[in-house]
């Protein structure tokens, strides 16, 4: 018997968006140091998706899907300026992750 997990993903990814939703004091750097992905790639992953799809989602109406508002409004409510340490552990990180 072949299952379709479609619904299982989308509940998956409707989770994740939730969580890091919550989450607004994990900033997008800290996610790509330790994860190798952060909010922004998660938008791009969900545009390219529907674009695979034949359904073109510009690059704001993705981010908003996954930011729960404008990426500007998140901008200002949520995202501090990097730390040199977070810079540096960044940098560190995207050879790795590369």
């Amino acid at each position: 018997m072949t299952v379709d997990t479609t619904e299982f993903e989308a509940a998956a990814f409707r989770r994740l968006v939730a969580h890091l939703n919550a989450r607004t004091d994990v900033q997008n750097i800290e996610l790509m140091t330790l994860a190798g992905f952060c909010r922004n790639c998660l938008a791009d992953w969900y545009r390219e998706a529907a674009a695979e799809r034949g359904v073109a989602i510009d690059k704001d109406a993705a981010r908003e899907r996954v930011y729960g508002m404008p990426f500007a409004e998140w901008k200002k409510r949520y995202q501090r300026e990097a730390t040199p340490e977070q810079v540096a552990a960044f940098e560190a990180a995207q050879k790795k992750h590369a």
